[in-house]
């Protein structure tokens, strides 16, 4: 356990010197929230915006977070960073519990940031216990993203292999989530699928939150489902790094 907080570590001040990156990771999504803000204004006032743009912020903290994670990993890689440390000893479980550990002080971060923004900038008049609950159904998104991150870097070899798995992993799984569409009016084999989106889970929580009376069964349910994908991707992600190495 001492080394996976020793290689958390190591991660952590990494991203922290890296200031491009940091910058992209924090501000990159205020930016796009902001135009987001541009683009409802021009709806009708009976627009429904919650209900859209809580979803799509918990889109922007997920593709961001898979795809400045999966980048990073890949460079790690490439660079023979991972090599050394698996010279010196340590275990798969042990290096990928390291970055998990390292990514989470960032998504935290972003997560806060994005939802308190979106918030403040749509003027949101949400309670505490809901903003609360919106957070943590964010972040479970955010892990989520990053051990995706994790499980696609290692197909690849450098950084721009990554951007394939955006038209086929990351889009698929906004268009199934119901963020735009209820699933409910999608094709029959797009509902099957649909259960394969983490997104659709974090959007019915997200959904269920916001409203006055929401089901707390729903709510804690796909909470749970969020935590269990996570899990199961960090399972598979360590058995396709030991594949790769």
């Amino acid at each position: 356990m001492t080394r996976t907080f020793v290689i958390g570590r190591r991660v952590l001040l990494q991203l922290v010197h890296d200031r491009r990156f940091s910058i992209v990771s924090i501000f990159g999504p205020l930016i796009i929230i902001y135009f987001l803000k541009i683009y409802m204004d021009t709806l009708p006032p009976t627009f429904p915006v919650g209900r859209y743009i809580m979803a799509f912020a918990a889109f922007i903290v997920f593709f961001l977070s898979f795809l400045l994670c999966a980048i990073v990993l890949v460079q790690e890689r490439t660079s023979g960073t991972m090599e050394r440390v698996f010279i010196s000893g340590y275990r798969r479980a042990e290096l990928i519990g390291g970055y998990v550990l390292g990514y989470l002080g960032l998504i935290t971060l972003q997560v806060v940031v994005v939802t308190l923004t979106v918030l403040l900038l749509f003027d949101l008049g949400y309670d505490a216990e809901t903003v609360g609950l919106l957070i943590v159904v964010n972040w479970q998104l955010a892990i989520v993203s990053v051990m995706l991150g994790i499980f696609v870097s290692t197909f690849t070899q450098h950084e721009r292999h990554i951007f394939p798995f955006i038209p086929l992993i990351i889009l698929p799984a906004f268009f199934l989530s119901g963020m735009l569409v209820a699933v409910e009016h999608l094709p029959g084999w797009a509902q099957i699928l649909s259960w394969l989106s983490p997104l659709r889970y974090a959007n019915d929580a997200i959904q269920e939150i916001i409203l006055p009376n929401g089901n707390s069964g729903v709510i804690l349910l796909n909470m749970a489902i969020l935590l269990l994908y996570g899990v199961i991707l960090l399972l598979i992600a360590s058995r396709t790094l030991k594949d790769t190495m």
